[in-house]
């Protein structure tokens, strides 16, 4: 059994404290919060066991295996290491970190520390992208790949009324490059590896991040367009485009369909696989069968995918004069 620590308590934990309790190899074991009235009552309501108010002693502490991060993008790479550096295996929220400086600096504190480090990009390790992958043969020499991830936030109406929420601080390496677009790069990544140029464009805030923006990245043969936006909304599915069919994706941060429609009149295929609703269970079973079999790198959420996928947001922030203070470290 999997013992796993959490920093962080909003919406992302406890949707991953309900992926965790339908993976029969992991328990989560611990909870840290700044406040100790606030981690007893969340653990209390959670039936999480211990709680830690202290980063450090969490890290010590032998009631734990391992740690999943969700707290500021600017901290990721800072509590990665400091538990690696404990012995901990470390699943880490995306971005991964703030830039590829930090990533490179968490990959080598995983190889000294021999512990698993994952990015947690569920979209790459539900079954429907496996069926992008073993399906993607059939649309022939890929030439474009479109991917659209476009989600108004919760928190951009309040931004508007004058209060400046973290989703959108430069301190904390947010805007939404970092918190919507990686969810376009990674799978790209993952399919078609590193690009020969990078193009981007964006609407920058006055809070100092972008609320929406634009990349273009070239593969030679191949053109991958992306969007994503914290300001509006959209409902427009991923396309990958072969000279043989397209494949058609329904929520690229989630893909919830896969259907292959081909140039030859042949019947639309729908090559969709069943999947739980809640799909953060897949990559925290991934995350626990690599460490129960001693592997210590996924090979799809890899440190090299994870690095090239930083590489990329790091050359469409310094284009679009996003600077983060991470980034003066």
């Amino acid at each position: 059994m999997l013992r796993i620590g959490i920093i962080g308590s909003n919406f992302i934990t406890e949707t991953f404290m309900d992926a965790a309790r339908q993976v029969d190899m992991v328990k989560v074991a611990a909870l840290y919060s700044r406040s100790e009235e606030r981690v007893k009552e969340y653990a209390a309501a959670q039936d999480i066991p211990h709680t830690f108010t202290d980063l450090e002693a969490m890290a010590q502490s032998d009631l734990i295996d391992a740690i999943y991060i969700a707290s500021p993008n600017s901290l990721h790479a800072q509590h990665a290491i400091t538990f690696m550096n404990h012995g901990k295996h470390a699943l880490c929220e995306k971005p991964i970190a703030s830039n590829a400086a930090e990533v490179q600096a968490m990959i080598e504190a995983a190889k000294a520390n021999n512990v698993l480090l994952m990015e947690a990009m569920k979209s790459t390790l539900v079954p429907n992208f496996d069926a992008v992958r073993e399906n993607l043969h059939k649309i022939g020499k890929v030439r474009t790949f479109f991917a659209s991830f476009c989600q108004y936030s919760s928190r951009y109406d309040k931004y508007k009324a004058g209060e400046v929420l973290n989703a959108f601080l430069p301190e904390l390496s947010n805007g939404s490059l970092m918190d919507i677009g990686t969810y376009c790069i990674y799978p790209l990544v993952v399919l078609f590896g590193k690009p020969d140029s990078v193009k981007a464009s964006a609407v920058m805030l006055e809070s100092g991040v972008d609320g929406k923006g634009s990349l273009i990245l070239n593969y030679g043969d191949m053109e991958a367009v992306l969007l994503h936006s914290k300001i509006s909304n959209s409902n427009m599915p991923t396309e990958i485009q072969g000279e043989e069919g397209n494949m058609i994706i329904e929520r690229i941060s989630q893909p919830s369909s896969v259907l292959i429609q081909y140039r030859d009149g042949r019947e639309e295929e729908n090559v969709s696989r069943d999947q739980v609703s809640n799909s953060m269970v897949y990559e925290i079973q991934s995350f626990a069968e690599l460490i129960e079999r001693g592997e210590l790198e996924s090979p799809i959420n890899s440190f090299a995918n994870s690095l090239i996928v930083m590489e990329i947001m790091d050359e469409a922030r310094r284009q679009i004069g996003l600077v983060f203070p991470a980034d003066q470290k």
